[in-house]
């Protein structure tokens, strides 16, 4: 019965809702929080609050990806631009479920490794834009970003990337 109201407790914590001091002491004696545990703890929304954090990141991202095509023939400002929006609709996510459920879902094995490809594909079309100054692998390293984003968006859709895949090689696939 113990266990059954730690983690009731720490569901509440994960989903923002208030947890009672002496549910949490009790909770805390018999078992140590991780800090993202301390995070969610200490940042706990109200559902307004948490629908309003939402649309203003996600509108924000939405803005500044769309804003970025204005830009599209100075591929560094639209890298910036691009990755700036592409991060906030991605952080957008955090308010609705939580930081700590967001990155336990990003760090999923079904989407490790297109979490990785779209996480190293931000860093890479960063590097590019800010650094190298090289419109040609701005360009390339934004494709890849964009890329990798669908990917990783598929990757919450049962099936999808398999059906996806089996697509994209049956309109490439030569024989007859």
């Amino acid at each position: 019965m113990e266990k059954m109201n730690q983690a009731f407790e720490k569901m509440k914590m994960l989903v923002g809702m208030e947890v009672d001091d002496e549910d949490l002491a009790a909770a805390e004696d018999s078992s140590s929080f991780s800090l993202l545990d301390d995070f969610n703890r200490n940042c706990t929304l109200s559902t307004k609050q948490r629908l309003y954090g939402f649309v203003i990141c996600f509108v924000s991202g939405l803005a500044c990806t769309l804003l970025s095509m204005l830009v599209f023939f100075n591929p560094i400002k639209f890298g910036i631009a691009f990755t700036f929006g592409n991060l906030l609709s991605l952080g957008s996510t955090a308010f609705l479920i939580g930081p700590k459920r967001q990155v336990t879902m990003m760090l999923d094995p079904v989407r490790i490794y297109a979490t990785a490809l779209y996480l190293a594909s931000i860093i890479i079309a960063l590097f590019c834009a800010l650094y190298v100054h090289n419109k040609l692998l701005t360009l390339v390293a934004i494709i890849l970003e964009f890329s990798a984003l669908v990917w990783y968006s598929l990757s919450y859709i049962p099936f999808a990337r398999s059906m996806v895949s089996k697509v994209v090689l049956a309109c490439f696939d030569t024989e007859f």
